[in-house]
């Protein structure tokens, strides 16, 4: 058995279609697929070889997420599969610490994945935060909304032509939200080049406010209008957005768009009373661990100064004392008074637990949880970026 670092388009694609979608393909899909690996080039890859053959493999992207007001460098942890018939030897155990540690080294500071079982990820430290949603309603609800004059304006294209927008779009929302998280600019082309979404973008002053990417479908005698992405900076970009929506009332039954988890589409309209559920094609809930405690130095908190000792983690174990009397984090060594679980950290530094939520979850011991609440008040991470 043994570990060994790979290009993408070196990958055995059998184990990750067998892992993650209809396998066999047929060899014409296979190719096309194999033609993709060319976005990844940036990605990290690990195989596990038995007798010189991978059998085992894992990938972590190079994104950019936002984590309490300060851009860090994520390992964005994708395709984690393991061959059939090597199963439950620990091949992705050592797989995943290996990339972790490599992600780490090379000046990663937090990891996020999207887990097949979250109590699997748990052990390596992760934590879960909230799950996408989505709001699904009449257009007609948006009746009133046609009527508004606003500061600003619409325009319509497809996503081939008006990419840099979205991409300057969503370079700014990195900055501004908690948990934002955007792909590396060469993964983040394959959606311009496939140009298969529309576009719509929110202007204001000549400035980008908000962009929603969205397809029409038909199914049977219902018209729907899907968005697969609805950002903006600001309550007027939104309103601006649903504005165009609601031109489309005479000729769509229905509009989906994501939502953010600290939204609330229910009143973004009077008559808007659609149902709000949760999307189903996104799978499960993120989860993110942290990769360096170190390396949040300078990320905003809140007043206060608490010794911890973050137990059982090859990364980040160790005692640290965690200042924020400056409002901004500031890491030494010294004393704990509180134990923590790599999970029970990342639990802290995302704003998804607090520490009574932490304690009672088995993820640390608080002898005194409103310091800590003080020090890292809660948030709410909307990741935005799936793989």
């Amino acid at each position: 058995m043994g570990i060994r670092r790979i290009s993408a388009d070196q990958a055995d694609l059998r184990t990750i279609e067998y892992a993650f979608s209809h396998s066999p393909l047929p060899e014409d899909s296979r190719a096309k697929w194999q033609e993709s690996m060319s976005y990844f080039t940036e990605s990290v890859v690990l195989i596990n070889e038995e007798n010189g053959v991978s059998v085992a493999e894992a990938s972590a992207i190079p994104l950019r997420q936002n984590v309490r007001g300060t851009v860090h460098p994520m390992a964005g942890v994708a395709g984690v599969a393991a061959q059939p018939q090597v199963r439950r030897r620990g091949y992705i155990r050592d797989l995943l610490t290996e990339l972790l540690g490599q992600m780490r080294d090379e000046g990663h500071a937090v990891s996020v994945l999207y887990p097949f079982r979250a109590s699997f990820y748990a052990k390596f430290g992760y934590v879960g935060m909230p799950k996408p949603r989505y709001a699904r309603f009449d257009p007609a609800g948006l009746g009133e909304l046609r009527a508004l004059e606003l500061d600003g304006e619409t325009e319509w294209q497809q996503i081939g032509t008006g990419h840099p927008l979205y991409r300057g779009l969503k370079e700014r929302l990195l900055t501004q939200r908690h948990g934002f998280a955007v792909f590396p600019e060469s993964r983040d082309v394959r959606f311009r080049d496939r140009n298969e979404h529309w576009l719509v973008t929110a202007k204001s002053g000549g400035e980008v406010i908000g962009a929603a990417a969205y397809r029409i479908e038909r199914d049977g005698g219902k018209a729907i209008l899907r968005a697969d992405s609805f950002l903006y900076t600001s309550p007027l970009g939104r309103s601006l957005l649903l504005q165009f929506f609601a031109m489309h009332a005479d000729h769509m039954q229905e509009i989906v768009v994501p939502v953010a988890p600290d939204e609330f589409p229910e009143l973004w309209a009077t008559d808007l009373t659609g149902p709000i559920e949760v999307k189903p094609s996104a799978g499960h809930a993120p989860m993110g661990r942290v990769l360096s405690v170190e390396a949040l130095e300078g990320m905003a908190v809140g007043p206060g100064r608490i010794g911890v000792e973050i137990v059982d983690d090859p990364f980040i174990a160790g005692k640290y004392v965690l200042d924020g009397t400056s409002g901004r984090l500031e890491v030494t060594s010294g004393d704990p008074t509180v134990t923590l679980t790599p999970a029970g950290f990342a639990a802290l530094v995302y704003g998804v637990l607090t520490p009574e939520d932490i304690a009672l979850r088995g993820l640390g011991t608080i002898p005194d949880p409103a310091g800590l609440a003080t020090l890292f008040p809660r948030q709410v991470p909307y990741v935005f970026a799936e793989f």
